[in-house]
């Protein structure tokens, strides 16, 4: 445990040193990455002391404040979501050194690797807190600094905006979990967190309650997603990665951790999780859709895949609550290995996305075009975390998918009627991943394919060595939990075992078998790939280069005649007009010689633009007009109000 403290203090104090170095010197941020990199390194020394004997390691300070002590326990579950930090931490590091550099950002610069850097120890001491006062302390220093990441760009209106509505949604959540943590202490004795399983069912549902609103409010998943696609669409790219790929992910834990407590699980709970899951998952990638913002499509991704998430927790707690082991296995499983996952390639896209941003000067994606001609590395990379994000073969997010795939499928063999609507999950998971690889061809074939749309896309340069870098770390990875998924089994066994006890885990060591297999087959896959592009590449030697890319025809071909985001996905997004109430705006030809005309469609959040603002605006307009109405100025009526209180106070007092 000291080597996981030492990471933590390093973290924290990573960008102290450049507090005192010149604004627009790179002495500050070397050193500040230097601390990550070491930081992450002490983490990794510490999971491997700890996993490779097989257990969990615990360190407690008696101390005099609330609580009793400073307690940290680091065992498999903290495990499965510490593992992605210490490889996106010092990925963002060092490809902040390229995207953001000290030099051309000084205003903000220093700000940025400061509470970088110190979001990444507030995660890291949230995570293996075991008292409940300094888990709210890791969790309110995790939410004001995301607060300063997301306003890095405070000049920016809409910056502003997003930290602000970010600062609002994290502190509801902040004030459930002050009330849970109460009714937590009167059934354990203490403000430590309980064993697993150690907790009776009786009076848990206010506390289940309370979690998922604090926790679901803070992972983004729906309707409580409100704050995040403008949060991580206003965070510098390399912030928006760790935002997306661990910070939310801390609702998830805490999720997971609060169930864990419980030695029965009631039916609904698995019911509730399960039904937000998909609700999340088909509607995240349905407004990921009609998107135009790279970065907000990106962030929709996160409410998706926060619902697949949900859905394997969903069908975990219904093998707990119908005493079901490898549903329950399946479902865990998945569920953390998707934590995982998703932290990979959705930072893999972050980066990527932020490298077009760098070389483009706009997050606009009818702006793009052309792109894989001018930033091949980073138009592959971004291929690599699309395969990846759609669920399919030979990279990571397929695995986690497969497995919960087949936590749905074992509800079909029980007895219980009731348990075979959870199967409706299969199709659900479906569902999401084929929305979501048609947003991915939409968003590669626009921003990669064709020809520029602009004269920014036409002049773009490829990403420096230090941005690339990091986003191939990143691939690998992908690809390593792809073609390797056995390597990370005995992590998900220990977790389960974790969570529900030593007879999940036993199970999982032969659900899990076919591990090896389904790695075997993403080899044969990639190595067809390999082949088929080989062939590929030898048939076009001798293809002309000087045509244009989809010219029709055209001799001379216009943007006008390439798809734009609005016109790729108008389909697919009018099918779910139901949940989204785009706004479409133009489009309509009539007559023999139609005059131009222009299309654009509109997609507000609908919770937070058509719900949220007009409820508080309201709120304002009515307040105001009270406050004018009671302060009216008038002695007499001022008079008559004491008077009134008088009245109420002698009541109230001799009654």
């Amino acid at each position: 445990m000291i080597w996981l403290l030492g990471g933590i203090l390093l973290m924290m104090v990573s960008g102290v040193p450049g507090l005192f170095c010149r604004r627009d010197g790179h002495g500050g941020e070397r050193l500040a990455c230097l601390a990550v990199l070491a930081g992450s390194a002490c983490g990794l020394i510490a999971l491997v002391l700890v996993l490779g004997q097989g257990g969990e390691a615990r360190l407690e300070w008696p101390m005099s404040f609330p609580g009793g002590a400073v307690a940290l326990r680091l065992d498999a579950i903290s495990a499965t979501f510490l593992l992605p930090l210490f490889l996106l931490a010092p990925c963002g590091a060092v490809y902040g050194l390229g995207y953001w550099p000290q030099r051309e950002h000084p205003a903000n610069g220093r700000k940025l690797r400061f509470f970088y850097g110190f979001i990444v120890g507030s995660v890291m001491l949230l995570l293996t807190s075991r008292n409940g006062v300094l888990f709210l302390t890791g969790w309110e220093l995790m939410a004001l600094s995301g607060f300063f990441l997301i306003s890095t760009e405070d000049h920016k209106e809409d910056a502003r905006r997003a930290g602000f509505v970010y600062l609002i949604a994290t502190h509801c959540g902040t004030l459930a979990l002050f009330a849970l943590f109460p009714l937590l202490e009167r059934g354990a004795g203490s403000l430590m967190w309980p064993e697993a399983g150690s907790l009776p069912a009786a009076g848990s549902t206010l506390i289940f309650l309370l979690g998922l609103f604090a926790f679901g409010l803070k992972s983004g998943l729906m309707p409580l997603h409100f704050w995040l696609p403008g949060a991580h669409a206003a965070a510098p790219s390399h912030a928006s990665a760790f935002l997306s790929g661990v910070m939310i992910k801390t609702g998830i834990y805490g999720l997971v951790r609060l169930t864990s407590l419980f030695a029965e699980i009631p039916p609904w709970w698995g019911w509730t999780v399960l039904l937000l899951g998909m609700v999340s998952g088909i509607l995240g990638v349905a407004l990921a859709l009609a998107q135009h913002d790279i970065k907000r499509l990106l962030a929709y991704h996160s409410v998706e895949n926060i619902g697949i998430i949900a859905i394997g927790l969903g069908l975990a707690l219904l093998g707990r609550s119908y005493q079901l082991p490898e549903l329950m296995a399946l479902g865990l499983a998945g569920c953390l290995l998707h934590v995982a996952n998703h932290g990979l390639f959705k930072s893999l896209l972050f980066l990527s996305a932020g490298s077009v941003i760098h070389g483009v000067g706009t997050r606009e994606i009818d702006h793009f075009g052309g792109l894989l001609k001018r930033q091949p590395w980073t138009g592959a990379l971004f291929l690599g975390g699309a395969v990846a994000i759609s669920g399919l073969p030979p990279f990571n997010g397929f695995i986690s998918e497969w497995l919960i795939y087949l936590g749905a499928f074992q509800t079909l063999k029980q007895p219980a009627a009731l348990l075979g609507v959870a199967a409706l999950a299969a199709p659900a998971l479906a569902l999401i991943g084929g929305l979501a690889l048609a947003c991915f061809v939409k968003v590669f074939g626009i921003a990669f394919l064709g020809e520029p749309r602009s004269t920014a896309a036409a002049q773009a340069h490829e990403a420096p060595p230090v941005m690339l870098a990091p986003m191939v770390v990143l691939l690998a990875a992908c690809a390593w939990i792809g073609l390797l998924p056995g390597t990370l089994a005995p992590l998900l066994r220990a977790a389960v075992a974790d969570w529900s006890g030593a007879n999940g885990a036993a199970l999982l060591n032969t659900t899990l078998a076919p591990l090896g297999r389904i790695g075997l087959v993403s080899w044969l896959l990639l190595a067809l790939l390999l082949a088929g592009m080989l062939w590929l590449r030898h048939a076009a030697r001798g293809a002309r280069r000087d045509v244009s890319t989809w010219g029709c025809g055209y001799r001379f071909p216009t943007r006008r005649m390439q798809y734009t985001a609005s016109s790729f996905a108008d389909f697919l997004v009018r099918l779910f007009h139901f949940g989204l109430w785009s706004e479409r705006h133009g489009g309509r030809v009539s007559g023999l010689f139609p005059v131009p005309e222009r299309f654009s469609s509109h997609t507000p959040d609908a919770v937070l633009d058509r719900m949220l603002f007009p409820l508080f605006r309201g709120g304002a307009w009515l307040f105001r007009h009270l406050r004018a109405r009671i302060q009216n100025g008038v002695t007499a009526i001022y008079l008559l109000y004491v008077a009134l209180t008088l009245v109420v106070l002698l009541t109230l007092f001799t009654l």
